[in-house]
């Protein structure tokens, strides 16, 4: 699986710590920044992650910033883009199995690494159930049609 990754400097710590548990895994990821914890613009990088993303050059993305809210809001703005804030494994499975997210935010100050992997891990593994779920999406879709 191919995998973009990002972060702010609020978040780069654990997106560092997940980059390296991808690896490990054998998955391959693009590292879109930043490569410090100085200062810098979560809009940027998660801007750049999700349109990676929405291209389909990356089948999934991981923002992570203080609260990963900030790059969930952003990550939102690009057409074709779901990107769920989840800390928890049920939330991940569910965004994945309900809302066919393509993108997973993380909060470093919110959520500790052991449980941040757990969540990549479950998110990674879970898939969209179709369905029902399909019609949620197509009126998502319709939305940011009517609305570019």
């Amino acid at each position: 699986m191919q995998i973009a990754i990002g972060s702010d400097h609020g978040g780069y710590i654990l997106k560092e710590e997940i980059k390296k548990w991808l690896e490990e895994k054998g998955c391959e990821c693009r590292d879109f920044g930043t490569d410090s914890a100085d200062s810098c613009d979560y809009p940027d990088i998660a801007v750049e992650v999700a349109k990676a993303v929405a291209s389909g050059r990356y089948e999934r993305g991981i923002l992570v910033c203080g609260t990963g809210i900030g790059v969930s809001i952003a990550a939102n703005k690009i057409p074709g883009i779901r990107a769920a804030l989840c800390h928890d494994t049920f939330s991940a499975r569910a965004s994945r199995e309900h809302n066919d997210a393509n993108i997973l935010t993380l909060g470093e100050r919110v959520i500790g690494r052991g449980l941040a992997l757990e969540v990549v891990e479950v998110w990674l593994g879970g898939r969209f159930a179709g369905g029902r779920h399909q019609k949620r999406l197509d009126k998502i879709a319709a939305l940011e049609k009517e609305n570019n």
